[in-house]
């Protein structure tokens, strides 16, 4: 984790999560799937007129009401617990009762209508014989809500198919205007703006699109007591504006490394008109160089700080207004240039920053293979060892304390992507700049013959492998917003992204079994079905690297 001395912004306590539960109530329609949904009060104090489901805090009442509950064996204590609450919520607010009688029969309307909504529950419920149906409540997700809240929950959203024969009721209380709704109806209607809902709800329906009938979502919570996902989610600024982001979508590691508090004070908009501080010891300058390649452009990373002096890492292209930009931005105080391999978006502007520089700083890498293509040569001033380190550190501090406040970089050769890739550790903040080698958005062109995917699946097992020798949380990608999260995200990334090459190569093996006669365009038209023609040429490359990869494993 990076160091608390290198934060931005001074550490803060998020309001503690308070313990909730919230069911989804769905039916069948002959407009598929529905679920339920209840508008706030205008004067609640959370979420105040949003459409939401029914659920509330959960109530000390609920973990000892299992004895009038059905529960599944391999339900834990708190999930029953959660069911409970969650069945009870259901009842208070909107009047549906997930309960049956001892004989099996559901609850129905002359059930409901002896219960007494304002009062508890479960004694009601067994003084009349029914049994509350946490049998049949299943887990769908788990939330937590964001940081920067001040009223906070931990709250998984339950499944359970609506009762028959019941009709909601609110409580005209805390919910208004039961309506049932298809999860893209709720969606599109939000869009529209006549149908405010708040993210986490948002997020659900999207996921729930994807099941056609309730029992395809019941089927799917059933093979796990775990959500199908879980999610505590970031927010940051996008042309001013809040937006929010999930573990997985692209900006959420960029804001657990900035504002690992829930801040949200960081700007996400990519310009090239300034440096990016990420730390008080990293900055990001991003270069003017967009494109289907580049994404966003070639992110240049400076590591130090005045005491130290800085490393440049990857000057980009010979721009020279950026090479000024990233001059200036270290004060003129550039100790070392490296690049992490010699493509034309990455090192040629490491010659035109070094004249910028005095005194002159050595520029460091590998140099470029035979195999490079022309536009690729490069040639370093020294060639960096394998597990070198390159430090900085404050005049006049020895020993621990400099290592403390210095900051060290060691190289990783992680050939593949390039023959002469090489990335970089920031031993002290558990930091990975990874070059080209894995990418933040999409997956890395491997080229032969200077790609090679032997290489790249062996360097990505390197590199995952130093997430855990180096407490690495954080990856600070070539092009696009830093990857990883407190936790084992990095290192779960650096997974799915060897996983997502082997699926590839596997769907290139189906095609190669299915078309023994056909050619390489052949394949890739079935290989790449996912991508944009447009990038086919592109994809090509990588797919003449499996297929090497295959030739290499049958002899």
């Amino acid at each position: 984790m990076p160091r608390p001395t290198q934060l931005l912004h001074p550490p803060r306590s998020p309001a503690i999560a308070r313990p909730a539960a919230t069911v989804l109530l769905l039916r069948d329609s002959a407009c598929g799937l529905q679920v339920l949904m209840t508008r706030r009060s205008a004067s609640a104090s959370f979420v105040p007129g949003a459409f939401v489901f029914p659920g509330g805090n959960l109530d000390p009442l609920d973990a000892t009401s299992h004895a009038c509950a059905r529960r599944r064996p391999s339900q834990s204590d708190l999930h029953v617990t959660e069911a409970i609450a969650a069945i009870r919520e259901s009842f208070e607010e909107v009047g549906v009762l997930l309960a049956r009688h001892a004989d099996g029969r559901l609850a129905g309307p002359a059930d409901i209508a002896a219960l007494d909504r304002s009062a508890p529950l479960a004694p009601q419920c067994s003084q009349l014989g029914l049994h509350l149906m946490a049998d049949e409540v299943f887990v769908l997700a788990h939330w937590v809500t964001d940081r920067d809240l001040a009223k906070r929950f931990d709250v998984p959203f339950l499944v359970a198919r609506m009762p028959d024969g019941q009709t909601p009721v609110a409580d005209e209380s805390e919910q208004f205007e039961p309506v049932w709704v298809s999860p893209a109806d709720a969606l599109a209607r939000h869009l529209a703006g006549t149908f405010f809902m708040i993210f986490p709800t948002i997020r659900t329906l999207e996921r729930l699109q994807a099941f056609a009938t309730v029992e395809s979502v019941l089927a799917a919570c059933a093979v796990t007591e775990q959500p199908l996902f879980y999610s505590c989610p970031r927010a940051g600024l996008l042309a001013g504006r809040e937006v929010r982001f999930m573990e997985h979508e692209s900006a959420f590691g960029e804001l657990a490394l900035v504002c690992p508090d829930g801040q949200i004070v960081h700007p996400l908009d990519w310009q090239s008109q300034q440096p990016v501080p990420l730390l008080k010891n990293l900055l990001r300058l991003t270069a003017p160089n967009p494109g289907a390649m580049t994404g966003p452009g070639t992110n240049s990373y400076l590591v130090g700080d005045p005491r130290t002096g800085y490393i440049a890492i990857d000057p980009g292209p010979a721009d020279d207004d950026h090479l000024d930009k990233l001059w200036r931005a270290a004060g003129g105080d550039i100790r070392l240039i490296v690049c992490t391999h010699s493509h034309p978006d990455h090192a040629p502007g490491a010659r035109p920053l070094q004249a910028l520089c005095q005194p002159t700083p050595p520029i460091l890498g590998l140099p470029s293979a035979p195999t490079a293509r022309a536009a690729s040569r490069f040639e370093p001033d020294r060639s960096l060892s394998n597990n070198e380190l390159l430090t900085l550190v404050p005049k006049g501090l020895q020993g621990d304390l400099a290592y403390k406040n210095g900051h060290t970089l060691q190289v990783i050769h992680t050939p593949g992507h390039a023959a002469n890739h090489l990335c970089l550790v920031l031993l002290q903040d558990g930091l990975l700049f990874s070059g080209d080698h894995i990418l933040n958005g999409s997956t890395t062109v491997i080229d032969p013959p200077d790609g090679d995917m032997n290489d790249y699946l062996d360097s990505l097992d390197l590199l995952r492998a130093a997430c855990a020798e180096y407490s690495i949380k954080y990856i600070l990608p070539a092009h696009g917003y830093v990857i990883g999260g407190p936790d084992a995200e990095a290192a779960g990334a650096i997974a799915r992204l060897k996983n997502h090459r082997l699926q590839r190569e596997a769907k290139l093996v189906q095609a190669m079994q299915s078309q023994p006669q056909g050619s390489p365009d052949d394949w890739l038209v079935r290989v790449y079905d996912d991508v944009p023609e447009r990038m086919w040429p592109v994809a090509k490359r990588s797919l003449m690297a499996h297929l090497a990869r295959i030739e290499s494993m049958q002899t």
